[in-house]
């Protein structure tokens, strides 16, 4: 089994060959995963510095590792980008694990017309704080060495405007006649999945991410719901790129 992942900071991994995990990662790691001396953890900046570990000692305030190898990880390209429709309750949540978990680089939350939920004030505040907080736990427990962007929440218009910087940007929809598995994809730059709210895709922000260089494609015969359809766009896309050869 490969060795559990922590966040450290990045001036401590390049600083010394023994690093001090404290604060609460550290104390996660030793009083909550019990991680004791002569284990091995892999330590990392969540941007790509990674440090291979033996720990050689261990209390409540966190865990103190010798390091026995530096590896620059480079960024994953190209990079897949989500654009998801913000769903209610938990499934947003839902949504931000798994994409993480399968590799999504970046996480924007979109505010559709046809959201149910809005994010306005303290309560969009908290909400967009749970879903970093998500994929920064997510990312661990999958043993990335790139923590996923979650950006603030976007309007139409500006996701029309990221549509148009993409390299590539497809906006699912049950009703388009060619399959994701079809689409032509870039070997770098940004690939931009637009994943709707469960109400679907609203004419007209079609037609704005259409005029940004947009195509539309299906998934499958089946309709997914929105906390799952990124997951699923996602794994297709990385199964067809060098990242998953």
């Amino acid at each position: 089994m490969t060795a559990p992942v922590f966040l450290a900071d990045a001036s401590a991994l390049r600083g010394s060959d023994v690093v001090v995990l404290d604060g609460d990662e550290g104390r996660h790691a030793a009083v909550v995963r019990r991680i004791a001396p002569g284990e091995t953890v892999e330590l990392t900046d969540g941007a790509g510095q990674l440090a291979r570990c033996v720990v050689v000692a261990a209390s409540k305030q966190g865990l103190t590792c010798e390091v026995t190898e530096r590896v620059d990880v480079p960024e994953p390209r190209p990079r897949v980008v989500v654009a998801q429709a913000i769903p209610k309750g938990d499934r947003g949540e839902t949504a931000v694990e798994t994409m993480t978990e399968v590799g999504v680089d970046e996480i924007v939350p979109w505010a559709a017309q046809r959201c149910m939920v809005r994010w306005t004030g303290e309560r969009g505040d908290k909400a967009l704080r749970r879903w970093r907080s998500t994929a920064r736990e997510a990312a661990k427990q999958s043993r990335r060495a790139w923590l996923p962007v979650v950006a603030d929440p976007v309007p139409t218009t500006a996701l029309a405007a990221r549509a148009a910087e993409a390299a590539r940007t497809v906006v699912l929809h049950e009703e388009a006649t060619a399959p994701l598995a079809a689409v032509e994809l870039p070997d770098d730059g940004d690939i931009l999945l637009v994943v709707g709210p469960e109400g679907g895709v609203a004419p007209d922000e079609l037609d704005q991410l259409a005029a940004a260089g947009a195509v539309v494609a299906r998934l499958g015969p089946t309709v997914l719901r929105t906390s799952t359809a990124g997951t699923v766009a996602a794994g297709v896309v990385l199964a067809r790129t060098a990242r998953w050869a």
